[in-house]
């Protein structure tokens, strides 16, 4: 007898990838506290994985090594926060003498509104100063919530380092895992294939923990220039924000510029910090980025875009810093397998994509 292959219809395969679309989406929402710390873990792990391979060839144990490694890496984070507390220290103590300015402007834009448009906008009554001081003042508690809020929750804190520990142990079984879960290709490209895999990765977030070292300073240097107060914090802020695509570069100028417009007499200075951010922006997205991260990403305009929507409603800035890479993951395990490449065609840029076609044929 002739084996019989089932054909499936092709509304059918659309509605198995929209309910299961649907029920990963849920998944997501729903196990937050858990998944957040879980893929953040999953990166960190992958960048740490050098410090743990170095101290393995000079025979330390796997448990030894990923331990130090994961000290190291939460050392750094320690370190990092508690700058950023400093700076915020700082920019708070400013905050009335600004306030004071910004009450005025508003009352002056109440008044043209009313003489103009017959309009009360109610904005004339200013801000309420004390309970933004007391706000910015209480800074480590404010920051604290922050982290919390976007990390999921105190039991994520705890678990992240959890998860590292765990990936940088078992970092060899994953692999072997996936190897079986592909059977149909040779276990030998498989275990090539992660290994570029975890590459990509990692030359994907040192290359934007570079990019943003690089504009923390071309930002510092630019708002000293301007004789900007707190030039590091805004500096570093609009780095940092910079890692969010399209989105992260407008929302780091805002304010500077907006503490530019409130401190100073003269309309050069703001209009100075939009000039020069523009100009460092065209210079990150044309030179900077193309040069040090190139195309380990690789995704198309579209699909970057609609992920950042995405995990931001589902995670939050920490879902828009999280989907990036992990979409650059998921086109490179969709081309493991002949059957799931369609999926890599799609996320993955239709240039990049004929050009490979183009090469292999030649």
């Amino acid at each position: 007898m002739e084996n019989k292959q089932l054909i499936i219809p092709g509304y059918l395969k659309v509605l198995f990838v929209i309910l299961l679309t649907t029920s990963i989406i849920f998944i997501l929402i729903v196990g937050k506290s858990i998944l957040i710390p879980l893929f953040l873990g999953g990166f960190i792990s992958i960048l740490l994985t050098p410090i743990g391979n170095w101290l393995e060839s000079k025979r330390v144990s796997r448990v030894f090594s990923a331990l130090i490694s994961l000290i190291s890496g939460l050392l750094i984070i320690c370190g990092f926060l508690a700058f950023v507390i400093l700076q915020v220290a700082s920019f708070s103590r400013d905050l009335e003498n600004v306030g004071d300015r910004l009450n005025r402007y508003l009352s002056d834009f109440d008044s043209w509104v009313y003489d103009n448009f017959n309009i009360e906008t109610g904005v004339g009554q200013g801000i309420d100063q004390g309970y933004l001081i007391d706000l910015l003042q209480s800074n480590s508690s404010s920051l604290a919530e922050f982290i919390l809020n976007t990390i999921g929750s105190l039991s994520g804190i705890i678990l992240l380092p959890v998860f590292i520990f765990f990936f940088l142990i078992y970092r060899d079984h994953l692999t072997e895992f996936l190897v079986h879960l592909f059977k149909e290709s040779k276990q030998e490209n498989i275990k090539s294939e992660i290994r570029e895999l975890r590459k990509v990765v990692q030359r994907y977030i040192i290359g934007i923990l570079k990019v943003m070292a690089i504009l923390a300073v071309l930002n510092t240097a630019v708002l000293f220039g301007l004789g900007i107060k707190h030039a590091i914090f805004f500096a570093v802020f609009a780095a940092i924000l910079n890692i969010i695509p399209y989105l992260g570069p407008f929302l780091g100028a805002i304010l500077p510029t907006i503490f530019a417009f409130l401190t100073k007499d003269s309309l050069f200075y703001p209009l100075g910090v939009v000039i020069s951010f523009l100009i460092i922006q065209l210079i990150e997205s044309n030179f900077l980025t193309p040069k040090i991260v190139g195309n380990n990403v690789n995704l198309n305009a579209f699909i970057t875009f609609i992920g950042l929507l995405v995990g931001a409603s589902i995670w939050g800035v920490i879902g828009m810093v999280i989907i990036i890479p992990t979409l650059a993951v998921l086109r490179k395990i969709f081309e493991l397998s002949e059957s799931t490449k369609p999926f890599a065609l799609l996320l993955g840029e239709e240039n990049n994509q004929k050009n490979g076609n183009l090469n292999t044929e030649s």
